[in-house]
């Protein structure tokens, strides 16, 4: 089964806990706190696996979860690492945001990889804060909670030529006479369901892949039909090659059709349009297929154009030699610019954000959120009088005491941070 595009619910593993422990050794005075702190959570790293055509895999799962850290222990024994979950993906697999639109990594390269969610790190334990004003804390950390992103794999297939044209225009019956796609043929529309990728080598040893790309029809940029699909796997191909039904058996003028193709692409991404081109015009075999050709000659005098019969092998020969020197002279197709993917990325943006921001709700209660507040909001033990005094601090030290104040809270308001509501003192 082909799956080129899946949403996926995707959460690293939380930090391990850090441990509140005291020595205790019948002849040893002042044992000292000995708490070890928690292990890292796992990251999901999604990498590239050249031996996958699908991403059917992803869509059975879901939902990826990766494991929790090693909680710390006593005797100063830190919790382990979780080992990080890394997810096989195909090469041309663009991963986004869903929530922001971001684009995380364009993975092409094999064995290339991209963190999507980073695993929290692990609570530090009581030893690690002994000070000497405070050479005995009673307090530890909770893990940091792992990254929790959704996002959409996209499947765009790699290859340097890319079939178009309407349904039943011959793409399929071309690409099985000049590779070994073994695309499926028929006489009705919409053969191919999903694009077919065949290796083409000519007489000197030059090759390039070709791709059959599902066919379109008026109206496929908005989605109808299966031209959608053609639309997205056209984007990495190098050149556009515009297969055109000279015979006209479906009774379309060759001209109608290769200017609606055109509109259809130029509505989905200019980009498209843009691209290197070239005119195969088939089934050259037919009656009327001559006179066509000399109407659509004189209407683009400047395309370049290749007149072939996939079933005799008329012109065959010529098309593959033309398009692998072409293939040659081009550049790889980079869909997106290496300083736009992870800009915006989870794990990137928060230097960009503000620390904290405070809201007033109709109840009244000051609602304070932000990645930095919630995190040591989420790794503070609320059952430690110390942690409970430490996160006061903490609070403190970010400003948070002098914002409520320049808002015009009072004390004695009700703070919330996530479902929880605190009494605001000194």
């Amino acid at each position: 089964m082909f799956v080129d595009e899946v949403v996926i619910n995707v959460e690293a593993g939380k930090g391990g806990d850090g441990c509140t422990s005291f020595r205790r050794e019948k002849y040893v005075d002042m044992g000292g706190p000995n708490g070890g702190n928690g292990g890292k959570g796992s990251s999901v790293i999604f990498k590239t696996e050249p031996g996958l055509k699908t991403l059917i895999d992803l869509k059975m799962m879901k939902h990826i979860k990766a494991d929790k850290g090693v909680n710390g222990k006593g005797s100063n024994m830190n919790g382990s690492n979780a080992t990080d979950l890394e997810i096989k993906v195909p090469c041309g697999t663009t991963v986004t945001n869903i929530d922001t639109g971001d684009v995380i990594a364009d993975l092409v390269k094999p064995g290339e990889s991209v963190v999507v969610a980073r695993g929290g790190r692990g609570g530090l334990g009581n030893a690690a804060f002994a000070t000497h004003d405070n050479p005995a804390p009673r307090m530890s950390e909770l893990g940091e909670p792992g990254e929790k992103i959704r996002v959409k794999c996209e499947l765009k297939v790699l290859a340097d030529v890319g079939l178009v044209g309407f349904p039943s225009v011959g793409k399929s019956t071309l690409i099985n006479s000049i590779s070994n796609a073994g695309a499926k043929t028929g006489a009705y529309h919409f053969t191919t369901l999903n694009p077919n990728l065949g290796f083409v080598k000519n007489k000197q040893g030059d090759s390039f892949i070709m791709a059959d790309l599902p066919g379109m029809i008026e109206g496929a940029a908005e989605g109808i039909g299966l031209g959608i699909k053609f639309l997205k796997h056209a984007m990495r191909t190098k050149i556009i090659a515009h297969v055109v039904d000279m015979g006209a058996l479906e009774l379309t003028d060759p001209i109608e059709t290769y200017e609606t193709i055109k509109n259809e692409m130029e509505k989905y991404d200019k980009a498209l349009i843009e691209k290197p081109s070239i005119i195969i015009a088939s089934k050259m075999d037919l009656p009327d297929a001559q006179d066509n050709l000399v109407k659509f000659k004189n209407k683009y005098p400047n395309e370049t154009i290749f007149p072939i019969c996939s079933i005799t092998g008329e012109g065959l020969e010529e098309l593959v030699n033309y398009l692998c020197e072409e293939v040659k002279k081009l550049d790889e197709v980079k869909l997106y610019e290496d300083n736009e993917k992870l800009e915006s990325h989870i794990l990137y943006k928060f230097s960009k954000e503000k620390p904290f921001t405070i809201t007033k709700q109709d109840n009244g209660v000051w609602l304070l959120k932000g990645r930095e507040v919630e995190t040591l909001f989420q790794m503070t033990r609320f059952n430690e009088d110390e942690s409970v005094e430490r996160f006061g601090r903490k609070l403190k030290g970010m400003g948070i005491d002098k914002e409520l104040e320049r808002l015009g809270a009072n004390r004695g308001d009700d703070v919330q941070i996530f479902d929880y509501i605190f009494e605001w003192k000194d």
